[in-house]
């Protein structure tokens, strides 16, 4: 669909590589922010994989590239020959109060948000994109249960998923930000796990991988995401790491996640 109202920054005025873009959200119902970094030199590429970064609580469309450094890390892999060249893309998550945790709620559908206008836009106002692009969904904390639960609820929109110290379920929100029914509303169960969409679509899951910090309060959730998904059968990779939650964990293994999206392109 065309998104006709689009406000772009003018590259002359942004940080080499970056495009920052502001456009109202069908899904949303108002306007939002996504931050993009393209690697220089392939702003006309035509067939650059899209690599779809989630923020975590207290976040926005600029917390992976300013405070995680996501840039950095790609730009130096691909430098390296160590991945292909890649682009970012790092939406807000709705804006809704201090965390959407990217589902639909009363107000706002900030799951569509990311699916369907996030990507759309993006496609339609950059030319390094061709028209059937490899799309990939990761995130950190909040945005790792917005990855792991989008790309198991529509595994064929994504080439392969990740997670970085995920919030498994959404009631562990609540190890970060205040409960506010009046906010999300009563999301289906289903919509509240990560575990239920990798279940429900088991024989149609795209490549997913997850790790944690063995120091993260998450750390007990993810490994028993693991081992349920063990005992199901269902293929994935989990990684436990030294580490805490917080952004020189993400930074540095951000790196292991676009590794494996390289992979996938192989």
């Amino acid at each position: 669909m065309p998104y006709p109202r689009v406000e772009k920054s003018f590259p002359r005025f942004t940080p080499e590589g970056f495009h920052f873009l502001t456009f109202l959200s069908p899904a949303l119902g108002a306007r939002d922010n996504v931050t993009l970094w393209i690697p220089p030199g392939h702003e006309e590429a035509g067939n650059l994989p899209m690599v779809v970064l989630l923020h975590g609580v207290f976040g926005s469309n600029w917390s992976w590239a300013f405070n995680g450094g996501a840039h950095v890390a790609a730009r130096d892999l691909i430098a390296s020959g160590a991945i292909r060249p890649m682009a970012l893309v790092m939406p807000s998550d709705g804006l809704l109060g201090e965390g959407s945790g990217y589902l639909k709620t009363p107000t706002r559908d900030c799951e569509r948000w990311i699916v369907d206008d996030v990507i759309g836009c993006a496609r339609d106002e950059f030319a390094c994109f061709g028209p059937s692009l490899p799309v990939f969904l990761a995130g950190f904390s909040m945005g790792g249960f917005g990855a792991l639960r989008l790309g198991a609820k529509y595994p064929d929109r994504f080439r392969a998923i990740a997670g970085h110290s995920s919030v498994t379920h959404f009631d562990q929100m609540a190890l970060f930000v205040a409960n506010r029914p009046e906010l999300y509303g009563e999301p289906p169960e289903e919509d509240r796990s990560v575990l239920y969409w990798m279940r429900h679509h088991r024989a149609a899951l795209p490549p997913v991988r997850f790790d944690c910090g063995v120091e993260d309060k998450l750390f007990e959730h993810n490994r028993a995401l693991h081992d349920a998904l063990l005992a199901d059968g269902i293929p994935h990779t989990f990684a436990a790491l030294p580490g805490t939650h917080s952004w020189a964990y993400w930074h540095e293994h951000l790196a292991d996640t676009l590794a494996f999206f390289d992979e996938q392109l192989r």
